[in-house]
């Protein structure tokens, strides 16, 4: 699914209009007709008091078409139109006009009026700025804002959360609209999966308006997001008569005194995945407890006891993911430094290797194409440098990704994968995630999954997906608490099967199916 900006949904509105020969009125009451039928749906006429509050542009004229639709239904409704300019659409004067004819008399709220009460079981209707807003709202507004956040009422946006701009970061974060539910015309908004916007943004949907799918379909977007319908045709399948060299050998290094668990965690992840043969690469210390605990992988111990000093083997491994437990000691440095002048295979790497990476910047010119780097933010940040706002963040990220050739997965609530000048958003994943080990169990996951011959990329980014998927279905059992990274693990499995589970079909519209053959 596509994040368009606001240019391309202007464009697509005006090509939609073009097309099918329509206003833009009656493109405006078709979005309001959905998020009528989205109310009424829930509400059956309930007589819940519902405040609109409508701007003096096109998202006011949503607002106000909405508020004709819930009148002459028989909702209890009141409209206020949030009077910030002089200056107002042409749309938004129609469907006052309209209000008007049915005997609805806005209350216009200006400067220095007094906000009326609004109570706890409420529901209010954010219609005040759309995607078209460029600057802070004024003070009076923000403070209109901090009156209805402060209600505790149901807040209901339309389109996205008013205050909040489509491409760039929130100045004044007391101006914003919190919204509990947000009706998102035709396609999601990029906002609501960046860590500084989507906590305005509690839950979302999609409506669909009939924007002209030649038009979106065509164009191209810099963030996509990845659900089940966009990493289905990745997968893979095996073959009957194939074997375990076919799906590759993946090699692990990484470890150090008491951080074994780590490589024990990728070395799992990888091998659960799919991957054919797994090996750790790990000091003398790990040897007994990697050997105990994981009689499917193979072991390789450094000379050294308690840090991985030299790297050196003499299998061939078809991907190597390197970093999870490593240390930063200046031998392993050293012996990273070593590895990366010879070696052949792909490249996963996360943690400490990260880090060495960070201190040793010259060690970036010997990464293989396409090498995949997992960061933290603050790994991250050791990387790129510090950044402003989320978008400075992504635009940084790109560079980096563009400058030394390399695949980038910002991990987070919404992991976003950046290569080149393209971001790639996760749609799964739970805060129950946010524990030991989970990283450590990504970077086996995709490392397996280069092993088994995906492209570097649909590997990064179909782990990143089946590793949230994972924790998702592992939380049902668990709760977010008690989620652990090898519940994860465990749970891989259950997410490949879930991508070829079909959504159930309601039990009346299946009888009603059932009479029909």
């Amino acid at each position: 699914m596509k994040f368009f900006n606001a240019g391309q949904i202007y464009a697509a509105d005006k090509s939609t209009m073009e097309k099918q020969g329509i206003s833009s009125n009656e493109l405006m009451e078709r979005a309001a007709v959905q998020i009528f039928n989205w109310l009424h749906l829930r509400m059956q006429g309930a007589q819940v008091k519902i405040h609109l509050f409508c701007g003096i542009g096109n998202n006011g004229g949503d607002g106000m078409a909405l508020a004709r639709h819930l009148k002459e239904h028989g909702y209890n409704i009141e409209v206020n139109v949030v009077n910030y300019s002089d200056k107002r659409s042409k749309d938004f004067l129609i469907n006052l006009d309209r209000l008007k004819d049915l005997k609805i008399w806005p209350n216009f709220l200006e400067r220095d009026c007094e906000f009326a009460e609004i109570g706890r079981d409420d529901i209010i209707v954010d219609a005040i700025f759309g995607i078209g807003l460029n600057r802070n709202p004024d003070s009076w507004v923000a403070k209109l804002i901090q009156h209805l956040n402060h209600s505790g009422a149901f807040i209901l946006a339309v389109d996205m959360p008013s205050g909040v701009f489509m491409d760039k970061a929130i100045e004044d974060t007391n101006a914003v609209i919190r919204a509990n539910h947000v009706l998102s015309f035709q396609a999601p908004k990029l906002i609501f999966f960046l860590p500084e916007t989507g906590v305005f943004s509690n839950q979302w949907e999609v409506l669909d308006i009939g924007l002209d799918p030649e038009y979106l379909a065509a164009t191209e977007t810099e963030f996509d997001l990845m659900g089940k319908n966009e990493v289905l045709p990745m997968y893979m399948p095996r073959e009957k008569f194939s074997h375990k060299g076919t799906y590759g050998h993946s090699l692990i290094i990484g470890g150090s005194h008491g951080k074994i668990g780590a490589v024990a965690l990728a070395a799992k992840a990888a091998l659960t995945v799919g991957s054919g043969l797994v090996t750790a690469y790990i000091p003398r210390c790990g040897y007994i407890p990697l050997q105990t605990s994981l009689p499917e992988v193979m072991v390789i111990t450094d000379k050294d006891d308690d840090c991985i000093k030299s790297i050196e083997f003499d299998i061939r491994p078809t991907v190597v993911g390197i970093g999870v437990g490593l240390g930063t000691s200046p031998e392993t440095a050293e012996a990273l430094s070593g590895f990366l002048d010879k070696v052949e295979s792909p490249l996963v790497i996360d943690a400490d290797g990260l880090n060495l990476l960070s201190k040793h910047k010259g060690l970036l010119k010997k990464l293989p194409p396409k090498t995949i780097l997992t960061p933290h933010p603050k790994e991250l940040e050791r990387l790129i440098g510090s950044w402003k706002d989320d978008f400075e963040k992504l635009k940084k990220t790109k560079a980096f990704s563009k400058k030394h050739d390399v695949i980038i997965v910002i991990k987070g609530a919404h992991s976003i994968t950046v290569y080149g000048g393209h971001g790639y958003v996760n749609a799964t994943g739970n805060p129950g995630m946010a524990t030991a080990g989970s990283g450590d169990t990504l970077t086996g996951i995709i490392s397996g999954l280069v092993a088994q011959g995906y492209s570097p990329l649909d590997a990064t980014i179909f782990g990143v997906y089946l590793h949230g998927r994972a924790g998702d279905i592992a939380l049902e059992q668990t709760g977010y608490q008690a989620l652990t990274a090898s519940k994860i693990i465990d749970a891989i499995g259950m997410a490949f099967i879930d991508l070829f589970k079909m959504p159930e079909v309601p039990e009346q519209e299946g009888k009603g199916q059932e009479e029909s053959l």
